[in-house]
């Protein structure tokens, strides 16, 4: 998701990146030579905040797989799939319950500038309006909650867990609020704590009590939703201190037109994108059973780990191509989309492509009864890839103000994936969930990125894309290779130390463009100093 303009890249744009294919491994002062200083200046500030959130995102992945692991050990199949399904329902009233307030906090945010008073009503709006919008959804949650029920899973078990998640919706939808208001002020890692670290790990911490007591499914839910609760009842007032905005009301109705105007739009699109990207999660459970359910979504934990390049990438895109936006710097907005959209691809592939190729054994660590999901897993990589290709294209058309265009084309394609999910299902099971999810991204992101090139000139591909396109061929087939040789688990792990090796190597081979080798200079020296702060003898 992202927002983007499109303009043809000039005369020099176009040299610079044919002359990253050149094999000669010049380092990062060559590449600093390269790249224009205000192109210099937005990616750097991408890449710092790619720091964070990589690490960050890969945390918050590796804490919602444990927690899912847990889950699977202790409930069993059939019990989980209920928690499971439950869950996934909540998960799509979260992408809800905001109302378009995250996307309009990066929007007017970092427009506000050093007004305090405009920023305090600003994040005031979107506090409220995630209140409201939390209590009327919990409240819909509780009286639904018996005819989902009987029209989907059977279970007894099942009304009174979603009915416990009910109150986590607005909860959660809290935090997203929370975080949102570090991301627009640039702070990758205030952002990072509450969302991707604080955020699963609240979840973890109440599943692991729960279980260790010995409580059912609606048990474990009532754990999570406390943890939550403790979390946003200390998280709002020390995110207050940190930034310095408090959050008010008190003449916001001078604000409310540009606030509603924007997050309106975006929240039409956003209930357009769950029938587009979350219709696969409500079919399955309503056409197949618990069970099916279940192992859905352990796919869908294996699949977020393919997401995390897009959303590390794109952490301070939304706030550095606003800023760019609104200067009238399309040129160098260009470059910058361009630049990041071919690191999104360099750094996904070889995610992919371990998921692709050893996606039975990693589905076997929760359980046999999961391997079924090898075949799903294979067809949604297919969405990601080209989810990912595209880069950030929702954000930059929210941030370059064509939010309506967006809602318009989300509600378009949300009907057909729609009727096309729901027949795949029918077909081929599984297989047809992930297939119609697939479809809906890459039609999507298809098209919003000839929408940033009709409307604003914004174009991200040339040639330079051929290099980890070649590189991530080369690590399929040594990862294949591998597998053939070695069973189970330890092929896992020597084949993603071959491949990536292979896939480090014909890069090297190839040659890197200038603005790569910046932004992974950037990112070496930002891990550095992190580390030298962490470090017990290498602290400054």
């Amino acid at each position: 998701m992202a927002d983007d303009r499109t303009v043809e890249p000039d005369d020099a744009t176009e040299s610079d990146a044919s002359g990253g294919n050149s094999s000669s491994p010049t380092g990062g002062a060559d590449a600093q030579e390269t790249v224009a200083s205000d192109e210099r200046e937005a990616l750097a500030t991408i890449a710092r905040g790619a720091v964070v959130t990589g690490g960050a995102v890969s945390a918050q992945r590796a804490l919602t797989t444990a927690t899912e692991f847990v889950l699977t050990r202790g409930l069993g199949p059939a019990t989980y799939g209920v928690y499971a399904y439950a869950w996934r329902i909540t998960q799509v009233l979260v992408q809800l319950v905001t109302v378009g307030s995250v996307p309009a906090l990066q929007r007017f945010l970092p427009a506000a500038g050093d007004d305090p008073g405009r920023r305090s009503r600003i994040t005031g709006l979107a506090y409220a309006t995630t209140v409201v919008a939390g209590l009327l959804m919990a409240a819909g949650i509780w009286y639904v909650a018996p005819w989902i029920n009987e029209r989907t899973v059977a279970d007894p078990t099942f009304t009174p867990t979603l009915r416990l998640f009910g109150p986590l919706i607005g909860l959660l939808g809290l935090v997203s609020i929370v975080a949102a208001v570090f991301r627009a002020i640039g702070s990758a890692r205030g952002e990072v704590l509450f969302n991707k670290l604080l955020r699963p790990g609240v979840r973890l911490v109440g599943a692991v009590i729960a279980l260790a007591l010995s409580y059912s499914v609606v048990g474990v839910v009532g754990a999570i939703v406390l943890a939550t609760l403790l979390l946003v009842v200390l998280g709002v007032p020390m995110s207050i201190r940190a930034t310095g905005i408090r959050p008010r009301l008190r003449g916001a109705r001078r604000n409310v037109a540009e606030f509603y105007n924007h997050a309106g739009p975006v929240a039409m699109s956003s209930f357009g994108k769950v029938f587009q990207n979350r219709v696969d999660v409500l079919l399955v459970g309503a056409l197949l059973t618990s069970v099916a359910a279940g192992v859905y979504n352990v796919v869908l934990v294996l699949i977020s780990f393919a997401w995390i390049p897009l959303l590390s990438f794109n952490q301070l895109l939304p706030p550095v191509a606003s800023d760019l936006y609104a200067a009238d710097r399309i040129e160098t907005l260009n470059a910058v989309y361009a630049s990041v959209t071919r690191l999104i691809v360099t750094t996904v592939l070889p995610v992919i492509a371990v998921l692709g190729v050893y996606g039975a054994e990693l589905l076997a660590v929760f359980g046999s009864a999961y391997t079924r999901g090898y075949l799903p897993l294979v067809v949604y990589l297919g969405g990601v890839f080209v989810g990912s290709a595209v880069g950030a294209t929702g954000w930059l058309l929210m941030m370059t103000d064509h939010q309506y265009a967006r809602m318009i084309l989300d509600w378009l394609l949300a009907v057909l994936n729609v009727a096309l999910t729901y027949v795949f299902v029918l077909q081929y099971d599984l297989v047809g969930a992930a297939l119609g999810t697939s479809v809906a991204i890459a039609v999507q992101n298809g098209v919003q990125v000839l929408l940033l090139r009709r409307f604003e000139g914004l174009w991200p591909f040339d040639r330079t894309f051929l290099t980890p396109l070649a590189a991530g061929g080369v690590m399929v087939a040594c990862m294949l290779a591998v597998r053939e040789a070695l069973p189970g688990l330890v092929a896992v792990a020597v084949g993603t130390l071959v491949g990536i090796a292979a896939y480090l190597a014909t890069h090297r081979l190839l040659g890197v463009d200038p603005r790569d080798r910046l932004v992974v200079a950037t990112l070496a020296a930002e891990y550095r100093e992190t580390l030298a702060e962490w470090s017990p003898i290498g602290g400054r």
